[in-house]
Order: structure tokens, then C-alpha cells, then sequence
């Protein structure tokens, strides 16, 4: 599969910093489903600032910025799967966080493979409420799984044109 494509940098909410994917895995539309890859390293947000300790606190990727990275997955979700673009109008916000569940420390180095397969899905014309099953994986430890929910709509400016 490509390298993160520039329409989806340009189209995506967050800047390249808070977007931190690399490249676009596995599209398969029959199981509703998007793998992408995450690279780590030291600089990431949180990361860099951690006060590490090779035995109390070793470096690693800060399990907020992965909740974070479960918007950007869903994000993606959306945007190649369902067509859904930010500069047409379309925001979404995760609603609810229905498990998360950490089973190892991802490390700086090795890149995350992130996995989500909407489950669940209700699209009408102006609002999308989908739930995620969500998976990360460092090589092949499963560090994160999660299942969540998130709503997309169509925000209109006063004019009625979609804003961005």
C-alpha cells in the first residue's frame, strides 16, 4: 500500500506533529476495516518529555497519545473508506470509550501497526455514529486494544456551505 497520501495530510484535522501516521497498510471495505503504521521514536509528543529510568519508568509511547492515535485511526476510517472529507464539512469526536485495555509498553523504535474495523455503523446524510474495534500491535505483542465509539457530522456555516 502507498505512503500516506497528501490529500489525506492536507484534508486531516490535526497537522503532520499530531497525525503521526506514516502509511496506509490495508484498506479491505468488506471488512470495514483500515490498517495504518505509526512510526515511534524518542521525539514523540509525551515521549520526549518523559523523565526515564531504565527500571522505575523506561521510555516509552505514552498511552494517551495512543488514545490520541485511535482518533487519527478513525479519522483515516472515514476518510478512505467512507469518503468523508474535514475540508466538506465533515468533523468527528470520539463519544465514548467503551474498554481500553493495555497489554504491553510500546517502546520508541519498532512502528505501531494500528487496526481499525468499524463494528457497528449508522450513516445517514449529515451525521455518521460509528464504533471501533481497535488494535495495536508493536512487531507482534499486542500493545492496545480498545473498543469505541465515534460521531461524525456535517457542520454548515451560516450560509449553509460546508465549513472547514
Amino acid at each position: 500500500m502507498p505512503p500516506i497520501d497528501q490529500e489525506f495530510i492536507d484534508d486531516c484535522p490535526y497537522g503532520p506533529d499530531a497525525m503521526l501516521l506514516d502509511e496506509v497498510l490495508e484498506i479491505d471495505a468488506a471488512q470495514s476495516l483500515i490498517r495504518v503504521r505509526m512510526p515511534t521514536h524518542d521525539a514523540l509528543p509525551i515521549t520526549a518529555a518523559q523523565r526515564a529510568h531504565p527500571v522505575r519508568h523506561p521510555r516509552h509511547v505514552s498511552g494517551g497519545l495512543m488514545v490520541h492515535m485511535t482518533g487519527i485511526a478513525g479519522f483515516a476510517h472515514v476518510f478512505y473508506l467512507l469518503g468523508l472529507r474535514h475540508r466538506d464539512g465533515w468533523i468527528g469526536y470520539g463519544a465514548r470509550i467503551h474498554s481500553a485495555r493495555f497489554h504491553a509498553l510500546a517502546t520508541p523504535g519498532e512502528p505501531l501497526v494500528i487496526s481499525c474495523r468499524a463494528t457497528q455503523l449508522r450513516q445517514g446524510e449529515q451525521r455518521v455514529l460509528a464504533r471501533y474495534e481497535l488494535r495495536m500491535h508493536q512487531g507482534e505483542t499486542l500493545v492496545y486494544e480498545g473498543d469505541q465509539t465515534a460521531f461524525f457530522h456535517r457542520v454548515h456555516g451560516a450560509d449553509g456551505a460546508p465549513s472547514a
